[in-house]
């Protein structure tokens, strides 16, 4: 059985590849609405993450070899019911995010073909196309799988770093002003950027997910977890400064692939091209590895008897592929709906109502954590009462910065799962 799980640094890319290629190569433009105040954002929510990332570690510390990451430790702290909340809400937040790689996938690209976004219908072909690949891919063992993340994620990293390592040489100063041009007050403007960079780290508990698929889970996922989010925020960090440096507010507002764009102001047109390829490879990387978490979620809670079974049904490689069959017909139904937007509308839609879905999720394996620890330990410490309490604040904080209208579309389609949960369900 141990021939069959996946080790360190499978464990570690998919953490990073969930990561890098959810959000990044699309967020410099819709940052750009609000100036270089959002570099702010990314700093608050890259210490978020962080927190997020220790908490996660800690989970699966005391609760190793389980299936479904968040969902399993919100059981052990809560029980049945928000438990299923979360597992519901954190899968509208995996086939929401997935829908939005796939946008972020076909605005890259256009880099090749121009004619993409000129024509919507075959932009969504595009989209649904590799959504199905990788629905397929998935259907085949989990090493498979976690090999094409290893792959991917090294492909991608390298365009991404040099664009930020060698793209600071080239930043004008003058592009950072005015430093906020949203019209909200600077508080506001900070809350809403780090709601949308916030995104980018969603996957930070991927590692957690497939636990009971990991070799020596209680130590591999915690260091797993902190190496790739720490790598993931330096990646980020370095090369959003870069971007927002190089290229003027008003292009990058417009851009369909801001990586690439920063890349031919330094190297030129070719190079240009190189960028994009990489991007296009980041984006499939990480539809690779949320389509898998995608699966594991529902059949987690199948499993146990919190979910209906057909999640749960297996094929012979032990991939849930009915449950990941139903997951990628919902993503690419929003996907396709949200292309009556423009590209940048469509897919910072769908990065706010993903992240707002998986905050729930992540408030309450917070919380399950203190939990956790007061029933085995009897006793919790200062310095985790504090972990936990700034993580507490952090999700709230962001959820607020969600806003109205997508507060109001997360608890609808949160309050769309009560009755199943009731008659389909509940015996």
């Amino acid at each position: 059985m141990s021939s069959k799980k996946i080790g360190f640094w499978s464990s570690t890319s998919l953490v990073v590849g969930n990561m890098i290629g959810s959000g990044v190569f699309l967020l410099p433009a819709s940052l750009a609405a609000f100036g270089s105040i959002s570099l702010l954002g990314w700093l608050f929510s890259s210490l978020g993450a962080i927190l997020l990332a220790v908490v996660f570690g800690k989970l699966a510390r005391v609760a190793p070899n389980t299936i479904g990451g968040p969902y399993a430790y919100t059981r052990l702290g809560f029980g049945d019911f928000p438990a299923y909340l979360v597992a519901w809400g954190y899968w509208i937040s995996i086939w929401a995010t997935n829908a939005a790689i796939a946008v972020a996938f076909v605005g890259y690209l256009n880099v090749f073909f121009p004619v993409i976004l000129e024509y919507k219908p075959l932009a969504i072909c595009l989209g649904l196309g590799v959504i199905w690949i990788f629905t397929w891919i998935n259907s085949k063992p989990i090493r498979t799988v976690a090999l094409i993340q290893i792959i991917t994620t090294i492909f991608k990293i390298l365009p991404i770093f040099l664009v930020g390592f060698i793209g600071i040489a080239y930043i004008n100063s003058e592009n950072f002003y005015p430093i906020n041009i949203s019209g909200e007050s600077n508080f506001s403007a900070i809350t809403s950027t780090t709601t949308l960079t916030l995104f980018a780290f969603l996957g930070m508990e991927s590692a957690t997910v497939s636990s009971k698929f990991t070799k020596d889970a209680s130590t591999t996922i915690r260091k797993s977890t902190m190496m790739g989010t720490l790598v993931t925020v330096i990646v980020y960090i370095l090369s959003s400064v870069a971007i927002m440096g190089i290229v003027p507010q008003e292009i990058l507002a417009k851009s369909s692939a801001p990586f690439a764009d920063a890349a031919g102001v330094f190297w030129g047109e070719a190079a240009k091209y190189v960028v994009a390829g990489g991007a296009v490879v980041a984006t499939l990387g990480a539809l690779n590895g949320w389509i898998l978490i995608q699966g594991q979620i529902p059949m987690a809670a199948s499993s146990d008897n919190l979910f209906p079974k057909i999640f749960g049904k297996v094929n012979s490689n032990n991939s849930p592929i009915l449950g990941i069959i139903l997951s990628s017909i919902l993503a690419s139904i929003l996907m396709s709906l949200n292309y009556s937007k423009s590209l940048i509308d469509a897919f910072t839609f769908m990065m706010k109502l993903s992240t707002l879905s998986v905050l729930t999720p992540y408030l309450l394996s917070t919380l399950s954590l203190m939990i956790i620890i007061w029933k085995t330990e009897g006793k919790i410490s200062l310095g985790k009462l504090i972990l936990i309490s700034s993580c507490v604040v952090f999700c709230v904080w962001v959820i607020i910065g969600c806003g109205l209208e997508i507060v109001c579309w997360g608890l609808l389609l949160l309050a769309v799962g009560i009755p199943f949960y009731f008659k389909l369900v509940k015996k």
